[in-house]
């Protein structure tokens, strides 16, 4: 558009200089030359916004050189087209309102067992900036439909069919996300394309599959409860038997201590304090003619 006003500015002042005008008119005939100037230099400044690059074309050859984000100038005739640069994401989902594809946009796969899984993935990239050119001159600006879509849709189906469904819905889901990631950078990193991240974030199993799975994982819960419970039982069981053996040791220790001259002093003591007591009006203290207490007592170990 500048272009086209700096050339007809240029027609209108050559009119004017070259004309047959007098007097003042032909004084305003630099007016021309002028705005064309002006013209000519804002065709030649170009602004590249945040998060985008310039890919420079003239005449139909696309230039193997972008305009980074700012001000620039440049050939007043290269058009300038813009591509972003900045994280986009690509999701496939059940659900209707998530991704680009409105509707059940789910990936459909086949297992390791040859049974069929429904995957929701969302996966993160941004172009190379350095190579956008390429992208734009050999792809086009709707790269993430002809490139980016089906590379995904391929890497899923390649991963998961060298597992078994339990390893995707359970143990191995990260294991099945990285070599989906290390697949995809595989692919398009030499299409200008990095890819950032994979995320697996839903599996969908046919019902008895699912309900399969599900009580395998829940017996294998039991056993490992189980398996705790009967650490836990032995554990008490030797806390019982210390327990015990120490009870024993005690009472060995206690019954060889009991002398006569000890329960002789033990006895008196506690007659002293039942005399003593407030509570007591008559004491009978059975005792023999030694004042020994007329119990039983150990001679030896036995």
């Amino acid at each position: 558009m500048l272009i086209f006003l700096t050339v007809i500015a240029l027609i209108i002042g050559v009119i004017f200089l070259l004309g047959s005008f007098e007097g003042r008119l032909k004084g305003f005939s630099f007016i021309p030359f002028a705005l064309a100037g002006i013209f000519f230099i804002l065709a030649m400044v170009r602004l590249v916004g945040p998060g985008e690059v310039g890919v420079q074309i003239l005449f139909g050859k696309v230039k193997e050189e972008v305009l980074h984000s700012g001000l620039h100038l440049v050939n007043p005739l290269v058009t300038i087209e813009k591509m972003s640069i900045r994280t986009q994401e690509y999701t496939m989902s059940k659900k209707r309102e998530e991704g680009l594809v409105r509707g059940d946009d789910a990936i459909t796969a086949l297992t390791k067992e040859g049974l069929s899984v429904d995957l929701d993935v969302t996966v993160w990239f941004h172009l190379q900036p350095e190579t956008a050119w390429k992208v734009y001159r050999d792809i086009g600006e709707d790269y993430v439909k002809k490139i980016v879509r089906p590379a995904i849709r391929t890497s899923i189906r390649n991963v998961a069919a060298t597992y078994s469904v339990n390893d995707i819905y359970s143990s191995n889901r990260e294991k099945v996300s990285k070599e989906i990631f290390d697949e995809l950078v595989q692919n398009l990193k030499p299409r200008g394309i990095i890819v950032e991240n994979v995320l697996l974030r839903n599996v969908s199993l046919p019902p008895k599959v699912k309900n399969a799975i599900d009580e395998k994982i829940a017996a294998e819960q039991e056993a490992q409860k189980m398996k705790y419970v009967l650490q836990k039982e032995e554990q008490e069981a030797k806390r019982k038997r210390i327990e015990a053996e120490g009870i024993a040791r005690a009472q060995r220790i206690i019954a060889n201590s009991l002398t006569n001259s000890y329960l002789q002093w033990y006895y008196i003591q506690t007659l002293k304090e039942l005399i003593n007591s407030p509570n007591n009006t008559v004491i009978i203290a059975p005792f023999d003619k030694n004042l020994t207490p007329l119990l039983q007592i150990p001679t030896g170990n036995k």
